[in-house]
């Protein structure tokens, strides 16, 4: 990547298939779109075609389905966790994707430590059968927003330590929600980038994929995504910590009205000096 891109989480509200997506896109100058296979990965080889002959220039991701739990109790679900993960990645490096993205898991009742070995065994089968295939996207497990939920971004970050071809997804407003409404200010937006680069190196900066929306959020954490009007969520800030940190990859936007605060968000990314 050699600037940062912004896309929607999905086809945009406006579009009625892919190839009017498409075109959505081009004519709000936006950058491209996340694919939601977030109930299963399902696309007609129909669709495929249609995908493959206009994304064109445009970028694409893709979002792992949800019923996904590599900390699981049941053996069963946990290699079906695998499976999904690894149907992601085939889907979307057929597709010309980017990278792919998913929630890796649940403490179920475990220690910290207990369920990070647990989820690294998970990544160590989805690696391992991935290199076999040659198949060579970008993987990124996410920041979650409930506290029940595996993934804040210290756990992430030392996951992708293992890999070579492991980087984080950074889902913002997840990690604001996660926190009861800290990580809102430049600062601390910054503190995370800081993290990363120190982390991981600064080619994690170079090479980033994060989610930005506006979010609805109590004690226990996320409950549900909000357009940025109606939200707290500081963007104009973090924008400006992407700038200072000169951050490249994409941004995909998941708010309600994905292709307006997509392109809110594009529109003040241009306008920082």
């Amino acid at each position: 990547m050699d600037k940062l891109n912004f896309l929607t989480a999905g086809i945009p509200t406006v579009a009625k298939d892919y190839s009017d997506a498409f075109l959505k896109l081009r004519e709000m100058e936006l950058d491209g779109l996340e694919i939601e296979f977030v109930h299963g990965v399902r696309m007609s080889e129909k669709t495929q075609d249609i995908v493959l002959k206009n994304k064109q220039d445009l970028i694409l991701t893709s979002h792992g389905p949800y019923y996904i739990n590599l900390n699981s109790k049941e053996e069963e679900k946990k290699e079906a966790s695998v499976t999904r993960i690894l149907d992601t990645a085939r889907m979307a490096n057929k597709l010309g994707a980017y990278s792919i993205v998913y929630h890796a898991g649940f403490y179920m009742g475990d220690s910290k430590e207990k369920t990070f070995k647990t989820i690294l065994e998970g990544h160590n089968k989805i690696v391992e059968i991935l290199e076999k295939e040659n198949n060579n996207i970008w993987i990124r497990p996410e920041t979650t927003g409930k506290g029940t939920q595996w993934g804040d971004i210290d756990e992430i970050i030392e996951l992708c330590k293992n890999y070579k071809n492991v980087l984080p997804c950074v889902d913002f407003a997840h990690i604001h929600a996660r926190t009861n409404g800290l990580f809102n200010t430049y600062d601390e937006f910054c503190s995370i980038f800081e993290k990363i680069a120190k982390g991981l190196g600064d080619k994690a900066l170079k090479n980033f994929h994060a989610h930005m929306a506006g979010i609805a959020y109590s004690q226990k954490g996320e409950k549900h995504h909000l357009i940025f009007e109606e939200s707290d969520f500081n963007y104009k800030d973090l924008l400006k910590a992407f700038k200072t940190f000169d951050v490249k990859g994409v941004i995909i936007c998941e708010s309600p009205n994905i292709e307006v605060d997509c392109k809110i968000l594009k529109d003040y990314w241009q306008s920082i000096n």
